[in-house]
């Protein structure tokens, strides 16, 4: 049985607990500085919590000695300090930030690390990035790699035509922060909320637009290899000009604080939501131009008792299949690991990569 510390006992947080403590292979301490969330967790025999300040460094530390990993999902700022904690005590570390930063530092870290830093482990980045690269790797030559991921709710009620699902400050720093795209064949920044597009899946219509984080490493792990890759966030069609209203005309963007705290009043929280992935490569394979493309749409359900949203489900899903193929020794056990290097086969094949299955929504899977 392997320890783990998991830092945040937040939406996710508690899926993750669940997911691991019901596997009987994993004793889980879920440590949170916040008594209301550590109360969410169901304690078992394989679950247990801590109250803990993840500002502490002494205390961080003391925490993770012993443990087999520590996986963080505590908010994105967080995630430097608690990197840095993980390699003073020896661990092995992973996350689900899709904050570009937070990432860099795990890098320099574990250049120097006898442990595997696996950053960006959730849906986007995370599963999002093993898909493009899979497909990608079909080809003899790229010319597009396009990668869209939306968690969505099933019975939008509001202009915004959302609602929260995972971590609000998360969501703020994708409409915030620039954003890595190939251009060209040029790696660039690009703004985020533009680029606008419309498409639809299933009779339903969307729009997508740049946000920050999605690619993880993607750009460059394909960086020369790719005219063209980019990620955008899909919402209900008139979101994104709302979102752009609220952050420059009412500069919003400025005091995101404020921003928070007015998504927190009035958009509620929702169990019925629906995650959907959409990535499509076109390329060159034996002369001839084609395109491939992976569709998915993961459904709020019910996980050994529990109602689980569809974005709790991916991206705790995510995370533990990564920690099992570590545990399986099919990833490697030192240095920084990057998600495109995880085979497709061997995640979609995991017990927790089967949430994402073709069976768990209408698209069509990958064989």
């Amino acid at each position: 049985m392997k320890n783990i510390l998991l830092l945040g006992a937040g939406k996710i947080g508690e899926t993750i607990a669940a997911l691991l403590g019901a596997t009987g292979d994993y004793q889980v301490t879920v440590a949170d500085n916040r008594d209301k969330n550590l109360k969410k967790v169901k304690v078992s025999g394989n679950v247990e919590t801590l109250r803990l300040d993840f500002s502490n460094c002494d205390a961080l530390v003391g925490a993770m000695k012993g443990k087999f990993a520590v996986i963080s999902a505590a908010p994105f700022f967080m995630n430097a300090d608690i990197a840095r904690a993980a390699a003073q005590a020896k661990v092995h570390f992973l996350d689900l930030t899709e904050d570009v930063g937070s990432t860099q530092v795990v890098k320099q870290l574990a250049r120097k690390a006898d442990t595997a830093f696996i950053p960006q482990c959730g849906l986007a980045p995370g599963f999002i990035s093993i898909v493009a690269y899979h497909l990608a790797s079909n080809f003899d030559t790229l010319q597009n790699v396009h990668l869209r991921v939306g968690a969505l709710p099933q019975f939008p009620s509001n202009a915004l035509k959302y609602n929260l699902t995972w971590s609000t400050d998360g969501l703020i720093n994708e409409y915030l922060k620039p954003c890595e795209a190939i251009v060209r064949g040029e790696l660039r920044e690009v703004l985020a909320l533009e680029e606008l597009e419309h498409f639809s899946l299933d009779g339903i219509e969307y729009e997508a637009f740049n946000t920050s984080g999605g690619l993880g490493t993607l750009a460059e792990t394909l960086k020369g290899k790719v005219q063209n890759l980019n990620y955008r966030s899909i919402r209900y069609p008139g979101h994104r000009d709302i979102i752009k209203m609220l952050v420059q005309d009412l500069r919003l963007g400025e005091r995101p604080e404020i921003l928070k705290e007015i998504f927190e009043h009035a958009l509620p929280k929702t169990h019925q939501d629906v995650v959907l992935i959409y990535v499509t490569v076109t390329g060159y394979k034996d002369g001839e131009y084609l395109q491939e493309t992976y569709t998915q749409k993961v459904y709020a359900r019910k996980i050994d008792g529990e109602i689980r949203s569809g974005i709790q489900i991916t991206t705790a899903s995510a995370v533990c299949a990564v920690l099992d193929l570590l545990v399986e020794g099919k990833i490697p056990g030192k240095g920084f690991i990057r998600q495109e290097e995880i085979k497709f086969k061997d995640f979609i094949e995991n017990r927790f990569g089967k949430n994402f299955a073709a069976n768990q929504g209408n698209g069509n899977g990958l064989g």
